[in-house]
């Protein structure tokens, strides 16, 4: 079967397809037909080799929609069923750009059945990262929440899922956008080229990775979440910082592709590519402006 790997690090030119071996479930996993597994920055990061060492071969791809094909020992998935899953783990030889995938059972849900393969596709990373930042922040219903880069995969999810879970959502981003996060629950909209208020959000998920500039709105005491480990300012303020490291969690997943189905959570698709063109796809994200994903089509 073909593949999207990396052997060497660089631009979009260092995405490899190559021929490799059909995974085999083991006890615990299932064998996935991909049918479509969106591009977002972390596979960009992985291709720059963020993750790994120079000779060693990594599987991009994290996100999956598509039938489960075959199982291992002890699940209760059955041959045929559509599914969304998340493949986390930076420096793994197979993810999921390629024809078959393999997957914890226990890391994927129940596909969405309002959206097709090319959409559900598009959800688990950005859906996941935004229901556990939100996790993370622990606001209560009637408190104040900031999101930065709100147009974005995380920002436009994390929006909908606080708006659902009844904080004051705030959304910052380009002006173009506001019209866009107003539909989607923001309470309230702020140009990202326009000076931010000073300590007055309870908490703010800083998905433009603005670090201090996204900490100075928070009030004293209150909440700074971060959507790259490593990333996030220094504490002041009485502030709790913390920063996310999303999991797969088949669990959760299944409650967010509810959300879809009653829609609360909108799947935003830019452009799909076909595995072969993988390279291409990398390189229309790095000219960036997009308001939705890549997705790859074996």
């Amino acid at each position: 079967m073909r593949a999207a790997t990396v052997s060497r690090f660089g631009g979009p030119e260092a995405v490899e397809i190559r021929e490799v071996p059909v995974p085999v479930p083991g006890p615990g996993q299932v064998r996935v037909k991909v049918a479509a597994a969106a591009l977002n920055p972390v596979d960009a990061a992985m291709r720059a080799g963020a993750f790994g060492s120079a000779g060693e071969r990594i599987g991009l791809g994290w996100d999956v929609a598509g039938t489960v094909e075959s199982v291992g020992p002890g699940v209760s998935w059955s041959p045929g069923e559509r599914v969304i899953g998340l493949a986390t783990g930076h420096r793994t030889p197979l993810g999921t750009h390629a024809e078959y995938t393999v997957l914890d059972a226990d890391a994927i849900a129940a596909a969405p059945t309002t959206v097709d393969d090319t959409h559900a596709g598009a959800l688990p990373l950005n859906a996941l990262s935004a229901a556990q930042a939100l996790d993370m922040a622990a606001l209560k219903p009637g408190q104040s929440l900031l999101v930065t880069g709100a147009a974005g995969g995380v920002g436009a999810h994390s929006v909908e899922l606080a708006h659902h879970r009844g904080l004051k959502v705030t959304a910052l981003a380009s002006a173009r956008d506001e019209q866009f996060l107003r539909a989607r629950g923001a309470d309230h909209f702020l140009p990202r080229d326009e000076p931010l208020p000073s300590a007055t959000f309870d908490g703010v998920i800083d998905a433009a990775l603005l670090g201090d500039t996204a900490l100075a709105p928070v009030r004293d005491g209150g909440t700074y979440i971060g959507v790259w480990p490593g990333q996030e300012p220094a504490p002041e303020r009485g502030v709790r910082i913390d920063a996310l490291d999303v999991r797969a969690d088949g669990a959760q997943l299944a409650e967010l592709s509810q959300l879809v189905d009653q829609g609360v959570l909108l799947a935003r698709v830019t452009e799909t590519f076909p595995l072969a063109d993988a390279a291409a796809a990398h390189a229309r994200l790095a000219k960036g402006g997009l308001r939705g994903r890549l997705v790859i089509v074996p």
